[in-house]
């Protein structure tokens, strides 16, 4: 891949400000990007996301998105500076190198990006052959893989109806350590009937013994309108069991912590300095654009998200529409977002943020609901700052519907 234009960001951080507020808006001229590749090669039991098995149109579809780049080019205010693209699905690693430089040059010719931009492909084992491997880091800028590895046995991965197997689930990571990958990321899910938890304690080993330098674990989640809440209510397979669920979630926390792995969001865990950047970003509030069929985008004051149709997205696009909804998030919705994604992370819920973005009265809401969860050991607070305990990330969900006010 031929080198891209980058923009200097020391350059932006060295202007010199005349004021506070201009001072904050410099901090604030950071950006993601988001594509969203909706093809995969079979329908995992579990997922909810939108995507097609069917191939037919994946040109058109491609030519759609770099015809969505070209129209969003606006997206971002002037000297944005894009610090991460991240390629999700879907399966992107269902794309050649070609096609994911093409898209790669698309958005470095209508964006300003940082030359330390953090650029992640999502990628399946099976598609992770020496030979793909090698074009993606020598003929693309990807420099950071998400692998989704889920287990390294084969009964789990049938349950999931994963496309790959057992060996290519190992052999995939050396391959990709060895063609100069360092910055990996490995997805395994818990919770599955099929695992019990000393299986579960070998798929960490694995990649503890791989040196796997960020590692994201999901709790099995049955989402309405997938194959696995079919297959459950038909009792053609069994659902998985709470209890299994929260022995397994506390194997975890405990295996990390003795592997020197930091817990720095309730599924996400890493060895520093490989945070994930693109993911942390959404946590923190950071703008970011989506591209494709069903990607989401928010600007600060609005959120939007396009049409989850692979024919009538590219049908728009070619008509030089965005196929887009959109909400102008209240400030109820802004206190909420904020609540929920940041009481998930090790940086926590601040309560002076709180104050000075919200106001007193919604402080006073956020205090009264945390103070019971403090009771009960689920919750703790330093300096104004506060985070869950192991065993309130068990009751995230409950804990933070607590925390939420209502909308204006």
């Amino acid at each position: 891949m031929k080198k891209m234009p980058v923009f200097n960001y020391s350059l932006l951080l060295s202007v010199k400000v005349i004021n506070y507020s201009l001072f904050a808006l410099t901090l604030q001229l950071m950006a993601g990007i988001y594509i969203h590749i909706p093809f995969c090669k079979q329908a995992c039991t579990y997922c909810n996301f939108h995507f097609s098995t069917l191939l037919k149109n994946k040109t058109e579809l491609l030519e759609a998105l770099l015809k969505e780049i070209e129209i969003q080019q606006h997206f971002f205010p002037l000297k944005t500076v894009i610090k991460t693209i991240y390629f999700g699905g879907g399966t992107p690693s269902i794309l050649s190198a070609a096609e994911i430089n093409h898209i790669l040059q698309k958005i470095y010719k209508h964006f300003p990006i940082d030359e330390q931009a953090e650029i992640t492909l999502e990628a399946n084992p099976d598609d992770l052959t020496e030979e793909y491997l090698y074009a993606l880091k020598n003929e693309t800028s990807v420099n950071r893989l998400s692998i989704g590895i889920q287990s390294f046995f084969d009964e789990d991965l049938k349950y999931m109806n994963r496309a790959h197997n057992a060996t290519q689930a190992k052999m995939c990571i050396q391959l990709a350590q060895r063609s100069g990958f360092k910055n990996l990321s490995a997805d395994l899910i818990y919770g599955t009937p099929t695992m019990n938890n000393e299986r579960w304690k070998e798929n960490l080993d694995t990649l503890f013994d791989l040196n796997v330098p960020h590692i994201s674990c999901y709790a099995l989640t049955v989402e309405e309108k997938t194959q696995l809440a079919d297959l459950i209510k038909k009792k053609k397979t069994v659902a998985p069991a709470d209890e299994q669920t929260a022995q397994q979630f506390q194997i975890l926390t405990e295996a990390m912590k003795e592997h020197n792995y930091l817990q720095y969001e309730i599924s996400n865990f890493c060895r520093e300095p490989y945070f994930a950047e693109h993911n942390t970003n959404y946590w923190k509030g950071i703008p970011y654009l989506g591209i494709g069929p069903s990607a989401h985008s928010f600007n600060g004051e609005v959120r939007s998200w396009n049409i989850r149709n692979n024919a009538q997205y590219i049908k728009k696009i070619s008509a030089n529409e965005l196929p887009d909804e959109s909400e102008n998030l209240s400030s109820a919705d802004k206190y909420n977002e904020y609540v929920m994604t940041n009481i998930r992370t090790i940086w926590g819920v601040d309560v002076k943020e709180i104050s000075d973005r919200f106001g007193e009265k919604v402080q006073q809401h956020f205090l009264k609901e945390i103070n019971s969860f403090t009771l009960k050991g689920q919750a703790i607070e330093n300096n104004g700052i506060y985070t869950l305990t192991n065993s309130g990330k068990l009751f995230c969900d409950h804990i933070t519907a607590h925390l939420f006010i209502e909308k204006d």
